[in-house]
């Protein structure tokens, strides 16, 4: 006789990670050239764990909302490849950069086009050319961040867009110098505005968990409409594999196993394919941008679970 049981679900997993974590010290310091995100207290966690069918589990402060910061470039990236295609790539790059994520230095003798599309100069091509297809690139993506978490609540923080803008001197400086070399099509200080409210909209873990379901769906979003081709997932995904952790991606692949992608806010996504997607958030940085406890977060449970793309 077969006895038929329910699928195992992720929530010992995620509560045996809450407490190696709430054990550990050291874990990093909030990114403090931000001031709205400098009083952030790094001793908070949060993780969640959704499935392609849209059940989710969390531990933690899973349902607080945080400052996304750059995990919203991988959506930026999916919303712009779904409709201009391959011609995406003549405009930025796909390999790793190996420098910091506010890097000047590769953009000159590469002609003004950004390595990848995760450090701040590839983000601000992609962003501008869905301006340029969109006339409102922050307002697509958080439409579309609202309709896959399920969450019309989720907004633009001003506290948060108006300090990056105050202190936006560097991402001018390299939106200025592509526009030189013809790679921006919109005016500067238009996508700059654009780019500071992409990266200032606050979301929980349970919120990204669930917007980047579509990646463990092969393209697939909530609703069963196709975003992207499978193809086209493949490739989100192998970016932020490779590029998705700023110039620790490497070492990324290496602990954890899966695509990723952090912001400077403490969140990271992180995606299996066909099996689940994943948010953690803590907002105690380390000297590459990546939380510390996110990173160790999700290191254990792809040793807990078996879990990797390898």
């Amino acid at each position: 006789m077969v006895i038929m049981t329910s699928p195992p679900t992720f929530e010992p997993v995620l509560a045996r990670i809450a407490e190696e974590v709430a054990r550990t010290p050291g874990r990093g310091r909030p990114a403090d050239y931000i001031p709205a995100l400098a009083a952030c207290d790094p001793r908070s966690f949060g993780m969640a764990v959704a499935e392609p069918d849209g059940r989710v589990y969390g531990v933690g402060d899973w349902r607080e909302p945080f400052s996304t910061q750059s995990v919203t470039k991988v959506f930026t990236l999916a919303l712009d490849l779904a409709r201009e295609g391959d011609a995406l790539w003549e405009h930025v790059g796909r390999e790793p950069s190996g420098n910091p994520f506010n890097s000047l230095v590769q953009l000159e003798y590469e002609n003004g086009i950004p390595r990848n599309p995760f450090i701040n100069a590839g983000a601000l091509v992609v962003t501008d050319r869905l301006q340029t297809r969109t006339g409102d690139a922050s307002g697509e993506l958080l439409a579309f961040l609202r309709a896959e978490s399920g969450n019309p609540g989720l907004d633009f923080d001003p506290e948060v867009a108006a300090s990056e803008a105050a202190h936006g001197d560097r991402n001018a400086a390299l939106g200025h110098f592509m526009a030189s070399y013809g790679n921006i099509d919109n005016p500067v200080p238009v996508l700059l505005d654009q780019y500071f409210r992409q990266c200032s909209i606050r979301a929980s873990c349970a919120d990204l968990a669930l917007a980047t379901g579509f990646l463990a769906r092969h393209g697939v979003r909530a609703d069963g409409t196709r975003l992207l081709t499978r193809s086209q997932a493949k490739q989100v995904n192998a970016v932020m594999l490779t590029c998705g952790t700023y110039d620790a991606a490497g070492d990324f692949a290496y602990r954890v196993g899966l695509p990723g992608k952090s912001g400077v806010g403490g969140g990271i996504i992180a995606v299996v394919p066909g099996r689940c997607t994943l948010c953690v958030w803590s907002p105690g940085l380390d000297e590459r941008g990546n939380s510390v406890s996110g990173v160790a977060a999700l290191d254990r449970f792809t040793t807990l679970t078996g879990l990797s793309v390898f």
